[in-house]
């Protein structure tokens, strides 16, 4: 179910735009993904999977990359509401995560984690035992991606976001650096907060 209960507690929603959210599970039978480019006190990629009717987060500072030798740091934030996958917009300054906000890649994705017989595990299984693998099927980023959860060291808590070595994957293609623009919209992050003003 959804604890929206930290995100709402985080919003004074008569100032932001963000959705409220509401506890509607999505009819789709494909699971939805959202990588939202996030300039906030620092820019950073939110990584967003739908897992049990909600969107479990990550902040991913240097945003995903699609060469598998590159880990990058993913560090859970809380859950958001689906509603939220829809969102581009600025957030006021003041407001939690105040700040320009775009859907950066946007689409559907698969679970792929299975155990050693070759079974699938359940999505929110693998979430919980700390290692998802989906493959996603979006605008700018498609094929296998690993989360696996630090259990020890300075990293304990965190999460690493790795590409898996798959047909999709490309050491020399740098989406972060190379395409800065909506998924949804095609307007930069200046364009956004213009057009909010």
């Amino acid at each position: 179910m959804i604890k929206q209960n930290e995100y709402q507690s985080k919003r004074d929603f008569t100032k932001t735009k963000e959705p409220k959210g509401s506890s509607k599970k999505r009819s789709a039978d494909t699971p939805i993904f959202v990588i939202q480019k996030h300039d906030a006190t620092n820019l950073h990629y939110d990584f967003r999977l739908e897992i049990d009717g909600t969107l479990k987060s990550w902040s991913v500072p240097k945003g995903p990359s699609t060469d598998p030798s590159v880990k990058r740091m993913a560090i859970p934030t809380e859950d958001h509401p689906l509603e939220y996958a829809d969102f581009e917009g600025t957030i006021p300054k003041g407001q939690y995560g105040g700040g320009t906000v775009m859907i950066w890649d946007t689409g559907t994705f698969q679970n792929i984690k299975e155990d050693e017989e070759g079974n699938p595990i359940d999505l929110l299984q693998s979430y919980k035992m700390g290692t998802v693998e989906v493959a996603l099927q979006g605008k700018k980023l498609s094929g296998g991606y690993a989360l696996i959860k630090m259990k020890s060291g300075k990293m304990k808590g965190n999460w690493l976001l790795i590409k898996k070595d798959d047909a999709q994957a490309d050491a020399r293609r740098n989406p972060v650096s190379t395409e800065t623009k909506s998924a949804m919209t095609g307007r930069s992050l200046k364009e956004i907060a213009k057009e909010e003003e």
